[in-house]
């Protein structure tokens, strides 16, 4: 009686999170977000004072709150100021206008997290003001996975409230989330399942992407009380210059359900479909485009049209893909430093109505295409 009580709430639960943001929309045309915009310009270096560096994920505050201004953006960064993987712990507020603000510097000491801190790709900001970041730690200057890391609760003024750890979260790289304010599902996906870190760089396909079903309200931490693997068999593998690399960016489409992940070692933009309400793995989801202008897809968002962009991890470019039909209808070089061009400059993205701002770690800023 009680299993079947339990269920009944989860999925009221869910229910009620899909009623409040599933919304409609028209099925997107071929025509291109990003062909609006040709230029580039540097918004704000993403470096604090304690000269953390390599920008990972970013986020857009939905509400002012505490130390929080609606409309600014979060960005984590990755690196400590010795451009250690695994090893940064700052959270940066930046507006539009390159207004800069540390929100948060966690004390790895301070925090019961698996292996202790290094800040990935992984960052929502929800509407109750609490900011969620996923660490993914290393030792020996970035060399060594120390554990499986965990999500970091802050609240609104950047102090860490909790810490989620187990829940079937392993390497959180990347999240994204769909919020109903009292309830939260959060996506994630993870890459140091299986024996990855002893496989000398071999592929093993078990990454995957968990949800996580938080209960929010006024003046407590969320609460988890559900986790699903809802996608599974993600290749990931282990490499020098990247650390990892495995299922990273995810980006949930209201029109259609579907969670999109970016399948970076196959070269492939996948879709998880009924995100929201499945309770079992969908394995890798089926294939939304795959090679062509894709070159190790890491970042995704959607546009406001509904495309899907993907920042490109080995050459610098945004490419822009219409889900409804999987044709890649556009592709913007938008950094064009180092050898080859782009390689290793580009992870978190978000798009706006009057561009894309994104982060380049070449250059540790924070920039807008328009």
């Amino acid at each position: 009686m009680m299993q079947q009580k339990q269920s009944l709430i989860l999925r009221s639960g869910v229910v009620a999170l899909a009623l409040c943001t599933l919304a409609t929309a028209a099925r997107a045309a071929d025509k291109s977000f990003i062909d609006n915009f040709n230029t580039v310009t540097t918004v704000s270096s993403t470096v604090p004072s304690n000269g953390d560096v390599n920008p990972y994920g970013v986020a857009r505050v939905p509400t002012t709150k505490g130390s929080l201004v609606a409309g600014r953006f979060l960005i984590s960064n990755f690196n400590d100021s010795g451009n250690f993987q695994g090893t940064g712990t700052t959270i940066v507020q930046i507006a539009a206008d390159g207004t800069f603000s540390l929100f948060a510097q966690i004390d790895p000491t301070k925090v019961n997290c698996p292996g202790g801190v290094g800040l990935t790709t992984a960052l929502v900001a929800l509407r109750s003001g609490f900011v969620i970041v996923g660490s993914l730690p290393t030792a020996n200057k970035g060399t060594e996975f120390t554990g499986a890391g965990c999500l970091i609760v802050l609240d609104s003024n950047g102090k860490v409230v909790e810490t989620i750890s187990g829940h079937h979260l392993n390497g959180p790289w990347d999240m994204t989330a769909v919020d109903g304010g009292f309830l939260a599902a959060l996506f994630v996906t993870n890459v140091l399942n299986g024996n990855v870190a002893d496989a000398g760089g071999s592929i093993v396909n078990h990454g995957t992407v968990v949800r996580l079903l938080l209960a929010i309200s006024d003046g407590h931490a969320p609460v988890l009380f559900d986790s699903t693997v809802i996608a599974s068999g993600f290749p990931e593998r282990t490499d020098p210059n990247a650390l990892i690399i495995g299922p990273t960016g995810v980006a949930f489409d209201d029109d259609t359900g579907n969670l999109y992940v970016a399948d970076s070692l196959n070269n492939r933009i996948a879709a998880i479909p009924n995100a929201l309400f499945r309770f079992r793995s969908a394995g890798i989801g089926f294939t939304v485009t795959q090679g062509g202008k894709l070159n190790d897809p890491l970042g995704l968002a959607l546009a406001p049209n509904h495309h899907i962009l993907t920042a490109n991890g080995d050459d610098g470019n945004i490419v822009e893909t219409n889900p409804f039909t999987g044709k890649q209808v556009a592709a913007k070089l938008v950094d064009n430093s180092g050898s080859p061009p782009g390689s290793g400059a580009l992870f978190g993205l978000i798009a706006v109505s009057d561009g894309v701002l994104f982060v380049d770690d070449a250059s540790n800023t924070f920039n807008l295409l328009n």
